[in-house]
């Protein structure tokens, strides 16, 4: 015992050694070696030495509790909701694919990808998105037509900021068409649904922005951008969003040797926006006009624009030239759908009484999408296309909206889907409330019973006020005699005596009203 407090304080003694080195910025070589002297300290109290685990999760992630995940559930179901009533199915794919599969899709942010240590014989990667899983998914399977759904975790190397959704390991909801089929009609129905979760989840007031990387690159061109230096400069304006003009073009003319001419030319564009009008217009546009890539895209934005107004969700929807996303695989119509800066305001002021409000300001876009035409053919042996579009809806932001306008709300939320409690008012019913709560799981009913063998009437009826169970089936030698149960109305303290034939309906009845 006495070997073991000596060579605990000396482990005390070399952890202040090996701190004071770094407060004093000590060289690498003389803080690696009082290091491997601390380590071969603590080795030496072998497995008697209690080892202090860090209790925290990885930089990036994090635990969901009860109350949270009932808020996701609500969400997922709310979106699975509207994924059905678009006729889709859905699928599962790995959590991570062979590093090649990944490789060369995602441009800029290809740095992001986590790629798994080597297990012998396979290069892998976690994946980063859902789309090219799917992308691989069929040209694996040889599938040219599906509509699917794929609600999963994906993972990102990224510098995290929680406060904003942001995380490295989070869930994609995503909704993809893939099919031969006319202009535009996919695409619109994607919009569509974007539009239709978002109202239904009432997170406040939204826009949708539309552009065709076609028009981008079309626009590029006509600006005099390099064509090898189209995809890094789309990074760059696809940072419009975070950066202000000036910083962006800073970007493109000191870091991507873009020139001054050709930046400012860029600017004019990206800084429009509007409906069909908008299309209309640059189709006219003298400079726009010498670009076949632009015209196809603008005219395809026109169609576009006519069948969101058969939809009815053209007050959400602007056309704007700023519109980049990053990723390389984007072939046409890209779009983001963006909480509007009034709605993330007043979502932060519910929720933290007007303090800390311009951290749910930034939470920036909650969905986004659009055409990728190649990228199933990148992994088809002869090169098979199969044209695509799809959205994904930018679930973890979404969570922390709707987490915060719980938090201000002073509605309690249900963590559990408890219909009724079985109670007893006396002593030594314990069988009898075993026997009638089987009753109740069998016929379908969500119940719950305490498990203890004599539980206070109190405590149990607190139990359901707490839970927000509604109903409590309350046994007693009385209701045993008589063939009936107390059935009490947590709310409202209201007791009725109800016959035991007449109690699952009587159940059934009050719930799903």
């Amino acid at each position: 015992m006495e070997d073991k407090a000596q060579i605990q304080e000396a482990i005390k003694s070399q952890g202040e050694v090996v701190r004071k080195l770094k407060s004093e910025k000590a060289s690498k070589e003389q803080i690696d070696e009082e290091v491997a002297k601390l380590l071969a300290l603590k080795a030496q109290l072998g497995d008697d030495g209690k080892t202090q685990f860090v209790l925290k999760t990885p930089k990036g992630t994090r635990d969901y509790n009860p109350k949270q995940m009932a808020i996701r559930e609500k969400v997922f179901n709310t979106i699975i909701r509207c994924f059905k009533r678009h006729g889709a199915e859905t699928i599962d794919t790995p959590v991570f694919e062979l590093k090649e599969t990944l490789t060369g899709k995602y441009g800029e942010d290809s740095k992001l990808i986590y790629d798994l240590k080597d297990q012998g014989g396979e290069l892998l990667s976690l994946r980063y998105d859902l789309t090219v899983p799917f992308a691989r998914y069929l040209a694996m399977n040889k599938i040219t037509n599906i509509k699917r759904y794929h609600i999963a975790k994906v993972y990102r190397r990224d510098n995290p900021a929680m406060t904003r959704g942001r995380y490295r390991e989070f869930y994609q909801c995503d909704f993809d068409i893939a099919g031969q089929y006319d202009a535009m009609i996919p695409d619109a129905e994607c919009l569509k649904i974007v539009h239709e979760i978002l109202n239904e989840l009432d997170l406040g007031d939204f826009r949708i922005k539309v552009n065709d990387r076609r028009i981008l690159d079309g626009m590029f061109a006509v600006c005099g951008v390099p064509d090898d230096k189209f995809r890094t400069i789309c990074s760059t304006v696809d940072k419009l969003d975070k950066m202000s003009w000036e910083d962006v073009k800073k970007e493109m003319v000191n870091e991507k040797g873009l020139s001054e001419e050709a930046a400012d030319q860029i600017g004019e564009y990206v800084s429009m926006q509007g409906g069909m009008d908008l299309a209309e217009r640059l189709l006219q546009d003298h400079k726009m006009s010498q670009s076949k890539q632009a015209c196809a895209g603008l005219s395809d934005i026109k169609l576009l624009f006519k069948y969101l107004q058969l939809f009815h969700v053209t007050d959400k929807v602007v056309f704007d030239l700023s519109l980049a996303r990053g990723l390389d695989y984007y072939t046409g119509v890209i779009y983001e759908a963006v909480l509007t800066q009034a709605s993330a305001v007043s979502a932060a002021n519910e929720a933290q009484n007007c303090a800390n409000a311009e951290e749910s300001v930034s939470v920036g876009s909650v969905a986004g999408g659009g055409r990728y035409d190649g990228l199933v053919g990148m992994f088809d042996p002869k090169g098979r296309r199969v044209p695509c579009v799809g959205v994904s809806i930018g679930i973890e932001r979404i969570f922390s909206i709707m987490e915060q306008k719980a938090e201000a709300s002073p509605e309690k939320v249900r963590t559990t889907e408890v219909q009724i409690m079985v109670a007893s008012a006396q002593k030594n019913l314990l069988e009898e409330r075993l026997q009638l709560i089987s009753e109740l799981w069998n016929a379908g009913i969500k119940a719950e019973v305490m498990y203890k063998k004599n539980p206070k009437l109190l405590s149990q009826l607190q139990y359901c006020e707490e839970a927000g169970i509604p109903l409590v089936a309350i046994l007693g030698e009385q209701e045993l005699k008589d063939g009936v149960v107390k059935l009490r109305v947590v709310a409202t303290r209201e007791e009725v005596d109800i016959s035991r034939a007449d109690l699952i309906s009587e159940i059934k009845r009050r719930t799903e009203a």
